[in-house]
């Protein structure tokens, strides 16, 4: 039988070219070691999910934290097994809830949190010893975590008994999603101040989770996400060390956030070439000893980009695959986004439903059976070496530089993204990439969905809370406290133990921001076009 000859102008979601057929030719001298052996191409625990399967980590946080609570405790007894906590814009940015420019956004992407009362609602009912949780928080992440090492003090819990991960990657804000208030170079002493005081203190929990996540929620290729998130992470190994910290002694507990967008196999390749990457750069670059250094941990989260508000069952079947990536990819932990996230934070019904989808890849597929089960794939190896040479090349540019903070000052990793991002919205644009129910087999008259409604109720408890707060702690203690934050921050101490007093005297959120403030000022970005 002839065969019909195959000719092809593709290309994966981030443009990198897809031959009609893959041979021993693609992946000539390729060496493949085991699952768990370096450079950990395909997994960094020799069992992987057969031996333990994935933390399930659904990302969650509205309205108050009495609300927020009670949506934990739900997920929890729905069998999710860590938690992740959304936090509002304002909290985000470093106001409270009475601030004049929260008005009107207290709750809505997330809980409010302006102090440890919060906090302390917010994980009422959960014992932090027995659950890991993740915060995604930036720049107030020191402000945030004392909250939760204290509020751990107040359960009783001693610190090396906690453990879960603090985003605390101010790098990629700068890259990316824009939340910072300082200029980076102090935002990168309090990054630095919470690793080694996590080091020091509280050796289970991870101190930063450098994340491509949002790198690519901004328009990034695939590429540009592995190798800006790689290059962000030596850039806070570089000021780790710098500060005195050995290697090894804090290696470990880094941790990284991805990014699980539509284009299956490059995804399942791009966490492949990462941990190969981080691997040799750990071990050659760094000098480091210790195997845990060399391992690159990673939670994901499917692509929130990549949902529609048109037709949204249809983004089941996208987070699906993307989880399915990410598993294949040999992910650590996975949150699936909700059907409803075009429109809205998830309601309870939807958030259900995508806990339900990691329980089905998990208990139904078969697929954690065997540890990379695609290795081998004349596709899948081309498409991970060819992922590795391109983001390596990225790396190189970026040293060139100086390093990561030169690179963002002179917005290189910011015009990249957006170069990108507008080739890709014009490929939408065109017809040439095809979405299912925006531009391809599009309905009229679509019926509504439930949706979740945070109403300004969420502002008006947080306002009262805060104000009987502030009549009743001791405002002596807070003032005396944060005075001696500024002294630190003007200095070269540690800035946590002062972080810890202020947060133990009910200084909110807001206060000690603005404690950093006056001392670091703050950061407008120049606009590059």
């Amino acid at each position: 039988m002839k065969l019909m000859k195959l000719t092809s102008a593709i290309t994966s979601l981030s443009g990198l070219p897809i031959e009609p057929v893959y041979g021993p030719e693609h992946v000539r001298g390729l060496e493949l070691p085991a699952p768990g052996e370096f450079p950990y191409t395909r997994g960094i625990h020799r069992d992987m999910y057969r031996g333990k399967l994935w933390t399930m980590r659904q990302f969650s946080g509205f309205g108050t934290p009495e609300e927020t609570n009670r949506r934990y405790l739900y997920l929890l007894s729905q069998g999710q097994t860590g938690l992740s906590v959304a936090f509002d814009l304002p909290t985000l940015m470093g106001y409270d809830a009475d601030h004049v420019t929260a008005e009107g956004e207290v709750g809505k992407c997330g809980v409010s949190i302006s102090s440890l009362e919060d906090m302390e609602i917010l994980f009422r009912g959960i014992p932090l010893g027995d659950v890991t949780v993740s915060m995604t928080i930036n720049s107030p992440a020191p402000v945030i975590w004392a909250m939760y090492l204290a509020v751990g003090e107040k359960q009783g819990v001693e610190w090396p008994r906690m453990s879960g991960t603090l985003q605390n990657d101010i790098l990629k804000e700068y890259i990316a999603q824009k939340e910072y208030i300082f200029p980076p170079r102090p935002s990168m002493r309090l990054v630095t101040d919470v690793i080694e005081y996590s080091t020091q203190r509280v050796p289970r929990f991870n101190p930063i989770s450098i994340s491509g996540y949002h790198i690519r929620e901004a328009g990034s290729t695939a590429v540009q996400e592995l190798a800006f998130t790689l290059r962000d992470g030596m850039e806070y190994v570089d000021w780790a060390i710098e500060r005195g910290l050995p290697v090894d002694s804090f290696a470990p507990r880094l941790s990284f956030f991805f990014n699980s967008h539509s284009d299956f196999f490059e995804e399942i390749a791009k966490y492949r070439a990462a941990r190969k990457i981080w691997a040799e750069a750990m071990r050659g670059r760094y000098g480091a000893k210790d195997e845990r250094s060399w391992k690159l941990r990673t939670h994901a989260q499917t692509a929130g980009c990549s949902l529609t508000w048109q037709q949204p069952y249809n983004n089941i079947v996208r987070t699906t695959l993307q989880a399915l990536a990410a598993v294949l990819g040999g992910t650590q932990s996975l949150h699936t986004n909700s059907l409803d996230e075009a429109y809205a934070l998830p309601s309870e019904h939807a958030v259900t439903i995508a806990l339900r989808t990691q329980q089905i890849i998990a208990y139904e597929s078969g697929v954690p059976a065997v540890p990379d089960p695609l290795a081998g794939s004349y596709f899948v190896e081309s498409l991970t070496l060819e992922m590795e040479k391109r983001a390596n090349d990225y790396i190189r540019r970026i040293d060139e530089m100086g390093g990561m903070i030169p690179a963002i000052e002179r917005g290189f990793p910011q015009t990249e993204i957006a170069d990108a991002s507008y080739q890709y919205q014009h490929t939408i644009e065109t017809g040439e990439q095809k979405i299912v129910g925006v531009n391809a087999f599009v309905e009229k008259n679509e019926d509504p969905i439930e949706l979740l409604h945070i109403d300004e109720s969420a502002q008006q408890l947080q306002l009262q809370k805060l104000t009987k707060l502030k009549s009743e702690r001791s405002n002596e203690r807070v003032q005396r406290s944060l005075e001696d934050l500024k002294r630190a921050a003007a200095g070269r101490d540690n800035t946590m133990p002062f972080i810890l007093e202020a947060v133990r005297a009910y200084a909110t959120v807001g206060e000690i921001c603005d404690a950093f403030r006056d001392s670091f000022g703050t950061y407008t970005e120049t606009s590059i076009l």
